[in-house]
């Protein structure tokens, strides 16, 4: 397993305890209105492509990038962590599909 999969492990691990109270969250600010177009184009991706990269629909990445709505939630966070590392999140997906995809062929 690549040391980002490995992480991702971790942090689902992390998710876990956390949600079983056995480990007590840490605090994070999140604000409530994210510029979607800037992280997207801090990826250099189109809207489709950020789309598929990263889990969302191509209208949810419009109708935040034209202010129609806004993401909620978890969303949020994980536009923050897209737009802080772009380069390595689009790697992290990727291993994580290589991960996915080698062992759905084992």
């Amino acid at each position: 397993m690549t040391k980002a999969g490995e992480r991702l492990i971790g942090a689902a691990l992390e998710a876990l305890a956390i949600a079983k109270g056995e480990v007590k969250a840490a605090n994070t600010f999140i604000p409530t209105d994210i510029n979607v177009r800037d992280i997207r184009h801090a990826t250099k991706l189109t809207q489709e492509d950020f789309a598929a990269a990263f889990g969302f629909t191509v209208q949810q990445i419009k109708d935040w990038e034209q202010r129609r709505s806004r993401p909620i939630g978890g969303v949020r966070a994980y536009l923050m962590l897209i737009g802080s590392r772009p380069e390595q999140m689009l790697g992290l997906i990727e291993a994580v599909r290589q991960d996915s995809s080698a062992r759905i062929a084992s």
